[in-house]
């Protein structure tokens, strides 16, 4: 007798669990006419969830040692490398070729590295100690800006993914990420190696579902800081800039492309989303008598 295949279901990740979605719906993409998975739909409550879990998380993520998330991106990369042969058979599963899916696992896992290396180079390469004309030292340093939304890009179920979460959390912001809606299988699965590695719950949080009925959730959220968009569709970059106005949120909007390029590995994608802070303080100047003023 044939036996009857059993699909994989995938959960959504959310404050380092793997809870099904609040919703109880999901979704089967197709590839050949073949449904290659059960995907939760996600909801508006398990967007709230998620973006609790990241506010939750944000404070302690920035105040680890740029060293400590370094180390902790890297970590991410190792994991992945012992899990290839899993990413190999979702992403030839979800169409692509083997030549190029090993290539896709390489570049992500090169990606990691990169913006690991960045974590503890930021300042040093950006902040600066700027000249007043008065007697104090005046320093400008990066620092966070809290929870970004991102928005995956829909043709790269690996390296997109990874190309957009990684600059993000490497200054120590946090993020909730809504996956490929036709291509999400890798995204859990990458969820899969974030829970076994260093990184803390709440850091990453990834939901799958139908893009038309989570964006505005994503744009209209109070405690979303910014938002960092990785398609090309004019009319959802028009409606979140228009939901972004109530809170300021930043919109970053980086079109679907060729993630094997070099310009992906840019150390300006962390900076755009780090806030630049000033600090004044004051020089004791000694007068000829010796009395400080």
């Amino acid at each position: 007798m044939e036996r009857l295949e059993i699909l994989k279901t995938y959960k959504i990740y959310i404050g380092g669990a793997f809870p099904r979605t609040e919703s109880g719906r999901y979704y089967a993409p197709f590839v050949n006419k073949t449904p290659i998975g059960n995907i939760c739909l996600s909801s508006r409550k398990d967007v709230r969830n998620a973006v609790v879990a990241a506010r939750s998380a944000q404070s302690g993520w920035a105040g680890k040692s740029a060293a400590n998330r370094s180390q902790i991106l890297y970590r991410i990369a190792e994991i992945l490398e012992g899990r290839r042969a899993q990413f190999q058979s979702e992403l030839e599963l979800q169409g692509s070729s083997k030549a190029n899916a090993t290539k896709e696992i390489n570049a992500t896992i090169d990606r990691l590295i990169y913006f690991a290396g960045w974590c503890d180079k930021v300042t040093q390469v950006f902040g600066s100690v700027n000249p007043v004309a008065s007697s104090h030292f005046n320093f400008s340093t990066q620092e966070p800006t809290g929870v970004v939304g991102i928005i995956a890009p829909e043709d790269s179920s690996l390296l997109g993914l990874v190309s957009f979460i990684a600059p993000v959390i490497a200054s120590g912001n946090t993020c909730v990420v809504l996956a490929s809606e036709n291509m999400p299988l890798c995204s859990i699965t990458f969820a899969e190696v974030l829970a076994t590695s260093d990184v803390p719950g709440g850091v990453v949080n990834i939901l799958t579902g139908n893009t038309k009925e989570l964006l505005e959730h994503f744009g209209k959220h109070m405690d979303v800081n910014a938002i960092f968009y990785g398609r090309s569709s004019d009319d959802e970059i028009k409606k979140l800039q228009t939901l972004a106005i109530d809170n300021l949120k930043r919109i970053k909007i980086k079109s679907e492309g060729d993630y094997l390029n070099d310009k992906w590995e840019n150390p300006y994608l962390i900076l755009d989303f780090m806030e630049v802070k000033t600090t004044w303080h004051p020089i004791e100047a000694i007068s000829a008598t010796g009395s400080v003023y």
